[in-house]
């Protein structure tokens, strides 16, 4: 690419004395590195997709890396509407989660260092600053919540894989019958068969 750039350069130089760049080569290097940055950040987050989903498929089976992560990526491709919707709506309820956290402590820290609240006024240090102490809460609340959530989202995404598991082994059946809850099969509109 940085080649392909280099030449490029000479070719559209219309007055090849004047036009031409005084680096070419780095300059296309430059360009080049532009465009794989995005081509690594997108390789980054279908590794990490596939990786966390192949984790999953291991601690459901035990099987090699290899063989859950093919599992794992078949299955998401076979309910690939299913695992959209669930992944958008997960992530955005996560993120009102983590803000609507995050803001209580902010607020609630904020009223605190600003001797607002009669309950604490005893407890509230004498400071100069009052507004650093509250940027540090807020930081380290987001941080806290987005290690909690991130235990929370593997948990949805397991649970997930199980019911796309259990939709495709089993029928409802009393010889293949359904493990998932009452209530999501209610949502299904499907059950259990009685033998």
């Amino acid at each position: 690419m940085t080649l392909a750039g280099a030449f490029a350069s000479y070719y559209w130089a219309f007055n090849k004395d004047k036009d031409m760049p005084e680096a070419p080569v780095l300059s296309s290097l430059g360009r080049s590195l532009r465009c794989l940055k995005c081509c690594f950040w997108c390789l980054e987050k279908l590794l990490k997709f596939i990786n966390k989903n192949a984790y999953i498929m291991i601690a459901i089976y035990g099987r090699s890396f290899c063989t859950a992560t093919k599992d794992a990526f078949l299955l998401i491709m076979r309910n690939v509407l299913r695992t959209f919707v669930l992944d958008k709506v997960s992530d955005f309820i996560m993120f009102i989660s983590k803000l609507m956290v995050t803001g209580a402590v902010a607020v609630g820290s904020y009223y605190w260092f600003e001797r607002d609240i009669p309950v604490l006024q005893g407890f509230v240090p004498d400071l100069n600053f009052r507004l650093v102490p509250v940027i540090i809460l807020v930081l380290g609340t987001y941080l806290v919540t987005s290690c909690f959530f991130n235990v929370y989202d593997m948990g949805v995404d397991t649970l997930f894989l199980c019911f796309l598991e259990d939709l495709e082994r089993n029928d409802g059946s009393p010889e293949k019958p359904y493990y998932m809850s009452k209530g999501l099969q209610s949502l299904l509109r499907k059950g259990n068969r009685e033998a």
